[in-house]
C-alpha cells in the first residue's frame, strides 16, 4: 500500500454504511499540493435523510467546496458518511451544518462552504448555506450551479 492509504480503514475493502452520522468514520489523506490554493468540489445530487417528526424521506442536492490545507477527505469515507443520513432523522439545517462541521474538524481546510438545496416539504424548499470564512484571495470559487427552486429536478 502507498503511504496515502496506510491508515485508511474503508478504502479497498468491504465497508457498509452505518445508520448514524455520529458513528460514521470520515477519513483523510495527505494533500500532495498543500502549497497551492485550489477548490475541490463534491456534488451530491441525491442526498437523503429522514424528517425527525414524520419519518418521511427528505431529499437534497448538496454542494461542498473546500480549499484544502494539509488534508483531503477520502472520497469513499465521505460517501459512506453521507449515506449514514439515509435513516437518520434530522432537520435540513442540522444535516447541512453537521456535515460542514465534521469536514471542518477533520480537515482543517483553508476554507470550506456547503450549499444544501433541499426539495420542498409542505410546498416550501429550505436551502441552507454555510462557510468557514471568506475564501483565500485569488482562488476560483465557482457558482454552486444549482438553480433556485422552480420545480427543481
Amino acid at each position: 500500500m502507498s503511504h496515502y492509504t496506510d491508515n485508511l480503514t474503508q478504502l479497498g475493502g468491504d465497508a457498509r454504511p452505518v445508520d448514524d452520522p455520529a458513528r460514521a468514520v470520515l477519513e483523510r489523506v495527505p494533500n500532495p499540493h498543500a502549497d497551492v490554493d485550489y477548490v475541490a468540489r463534491f456534488t451530491v445530487p441525491e442526498f437523503t435523510s429522514l424528517c425527525p417528526v414524520t419519518g418521511q424521506p427528505d431529499f437534497a442536492h448538496l454542494v461542498i467546496d473546500y480549499v484544502p490545507g494539509d488534508w483531503l477527505v477520502e472520497s469513499k469515507s465521505l460517501k459512506l458518511f453521507l449515506t449514514s443520513f439515509r435513516n437518520h432523522g434530522a432537520f435540513h439545517e442540522d444535516c447541512t451544518i453537521h456535515i460542514a462541521k465534521r469536514l471542518r474538524d477533520l480537515l482543517a481546510p483553508r476554507w470550506l462552504r456547503i450549499g444544501g438545496f433541499w426539495y420542498p416539504r409542505g410546498g416550501i424548499p429550505i436551502d441552507v448555506f454555510w462557510q468557514t470564512s471568506e475564501p483565500p484571495k485569488g482562488v476560483l470559487v465557482p457558482d454552486f450551479g444549482v438553480a433556485t427552486y422552480r420545480g427543481r429536478g
